[in-house]
């Protein structure tokens, strides 16, 4: 009777209704990337907030102080996929425990900058050093989820992004408001040390609790790697498993990064922006304009779990994803018309922030669909830094338009069309093989 029970165990594959053994799993790997995505977030954040005191003391126009957010993304462009590729080759633990480190070391250095030149430079190496995270832990949760599990935890995993917000805004507008002039530092240089150390720590973190595969993880026992490695396999085989290079034969792969382009333009025109958005409401003080910019931020992460949720329950993703570009854009129209209000403003962002930031964790169900094996290891890396692009267009187009009319309501309006572009091609320019409900595909594999 044992020997039956046991065999049964032994040949138990995860199911979509084994919740227990991928709630385990959930556990020992979501909470520590969510922080460490909260942490490089941190630099998102912290950016805007230093404008507010680095713009005056280091003489920078608006559009230079976009320019230097911006080059952050060409060293991300630049490197993301060597950096992916080098993952896949060396193991998604050391990779991200080196990214972590480096990137924590490049942001508090740019405690030193003292001219325009020095800014653009270290911003550049910081998005080199940085280039690879995000599609690395993309990669890494479709070597531990299987499909149907990946929008909770995309959901998750870029809720964080929102957490940065809620933890960053206050945080950062204390440091530049409490500890201006502290042993001869301004109130910024503080805040790029203090935000950076943490990512040295999350590093040698992730170092001693990552596993690069299934079956290196103790604390999984025999049963449940075999159950999990199964269920992991049986997906791959499933998808696309050709070269990187045939990914990029693939026209599939320009359109979601087109689409995921319009995506980053739309989430760093608020991320880079939201600070002084506020501000030219009618708020001068650095630390509650950091309370105030929580608010969009604290709308965001329970409407991205909420909506991640609704889009697992039902298996639908491309109606979903389209309804939060759309918010997306309703929420830019908003912040435009009303930029002077300080409380439609901050409803404006809490719409746009929400939507788009949920479609982030939305939109990375679609490439695994077409891509796998390494395809999908360079498809992603290569669809990421595509869209990387849009965070050089935002930041200094909106800085662009504020210098040259004294508003940044046009390049609102501008983000604002972007996403209206996005939601069509969502809607209607995918293939329509990439567009089944996952649910249907659990229902066929049983």
């Amino acid at each position: 009777m044992e020997t039956n029970v046991q065999g049964r165990m032994t040949s138990l594959a995860v199911s979509h209704d084994d919740s227990d053994l991928l709630r385990k799993v959930g556990w020992r790997l979501v909470p520590l990337l969510m922080t460490c995505f909260v942490v490089a977030y941190f630099d998102r954040v912290n950016i805007s907030f230093a404008k507010l005191q680095m713009q005056s003391q280091l003489g920078l126009s608006e559009a230079s102080y976009g320019l230097g957010a911006s080059m952050f993304f060409v060293g991300y462009l630049i490197f993301e996929v060597p950096s992916n590729v080098i993952l896949v080759r060396v193991g998604a633990r050391r990779w991200i425990a080196r990214i972590m480190i480096t990137w924590g070391i490049a942001s508090a250095a740019t405690m030193f900058v003292r001219t325009e030149t020095e800014f653009y430079v270290l911003r550049f190496a910081l998005g080199v050093l940085e280039a690879g995270f995000v599609p690395g832990v993309l990669y890494f949760f479709m070597q531990w989820f299987p499909a149907k599990q990946r929008g909770r935890i995309h959901s998750f995993f870029f809720g964080a992004s929102a957490l940065s917000g809620i933890i960053g805004g206050p945080l950062s507008g204390g440091i530049v408001k409490y500890m201006d002039g502290l042993h001869g530092l301004a109130g910024w240089q503080w805040l790029f040390l203090l935000e950076g150390i943490p990512s040295v720590m999350l590093g040698l973190l992730v170092l001693a609790m990552l596993d690069d595969r299934i079956e290196d993880a103790t604390w999984l026992s025999a049963r449940e790697k075999a159950a999990l490695s199964a269920a992991i396999e049986s997906e791959h085989k499933a998808a696309d498993t050709r070269s990187f290079y045939a990914a990029l034969r693939e026209p599939v792969t320009y359109m979601l990064s087109l689409i995921y382009l319009s995506l980053c333009m739309g989430i760093y025109g608020i991320f880079f922006w939201m600070p002084q958005l506020v501000k030219t409401a009618g708020n001068a003080d650095p630390f509650e304009i950091g309370l105030i910019t929580t608010l969009p931020y604290i709308a965001a992460i329970i409407g991205t779990v909420l909506i991640g949720r609704s889009s697992d329950r039902t298996g639908e993703r491309r109606w979903h994803l389209t309804g939060c570009v759309l918010a997306g854009l309703i929420g830019y129209a908003i912040c435009a018309t009303f930029g002077n209000s300080i409380v439609l403003l901050v409803l404006g962002l809490g719409i746009a922030t929400t939507g788009l930031i949920a479609s982030f964790a939305l939109f990375w169900v679609f490439p695994p669909r077409v891509l796998g094996g390494v395809a999908a290891a360079g498809g992603i890396a290569l669809i990421n830094s595509i869209g990387q692009i849009g965070g050089v267009i935002a930041p200094f187009m909106v800085g662009k338009v504020k210098d040259l009319t004294g508003s940044a309501s046009m390049g609102l309006y501008a983000i604002a069309l972007v996403c209206a572009l996005a939601a069509t091609l969502i809607a209607w320019g995918l293939p329509r093989r990439i567009y089944f409900r996952d649910l249907d595909v659990a229902s066929s594999s049983r």
